[in-house]
């Protein structure tokens, strides 16, 4: 089953200006309750595949709440600059520092859209119990089974 993957244009705020750094927003529906953003440059087909550059998951649940409220704590929290802004806040804190980056509300909306039409919010643990069976079955059978 195909995922789905949006660039975007991420604002890093600095203490005195912006620096634009694109990224991708990628949904794979194996991986059904995580949205990893990829930073680096969208015509870059090693950022889509993972292969290059720094990645982040992030729940979906997380991103969805964000977009009407402040969400999370920890390493990802995510909240609206105003209830009628376009903005979007991420705050991402790695070991190796913290970065504020703001980005489109509407542009992280429609993308959730996309997730949702692929998996939907609540099914997303019988599509694992799913891919588990299938694993199972091409496994001749699991441990349970004799072996051929």
């Amino acid at each position: 089953m195909p995922g789905h993957i949006s660039p975007v244009t991420l604002q890093l705020v600095g203490p005195q200006s912006w620096t634009e750094v694109p990224a991708l927003l990628c949904y794979d529906p194996t991986d059904p309750f995580a949205v990893r953003i990829a930073f680096g440059d969208p015509g870059d087909q090693d950022t889509a595949d993972g292969d290059e550059g720094i990645a982040w998951l992030v729940s979906r649940e997380l991103l969805q709440a964000g977009l009407e409220h402040p969400a999370g704590d920890g390493d990802v929290r995510v909240w609206p600059a105003r209830a009628t802004a376009d903005v979007l806040f991420l705050h991402l804190r790695a070991p190796s520092g913290e970065a504020l980056f703001e980005l489109s509300r509407a542009t992280v909306a429609a993308f959730l859209r996309h997730t949702e039409a692929l998996v939907p919010t609540g099914s997303e643990s019988a599509l694992l119990q799913l891919d588990q069976e299938l694993d199972t079955l091409l496994s001749n059978g699991g441990p349970d089974s004799p072996g051929r």
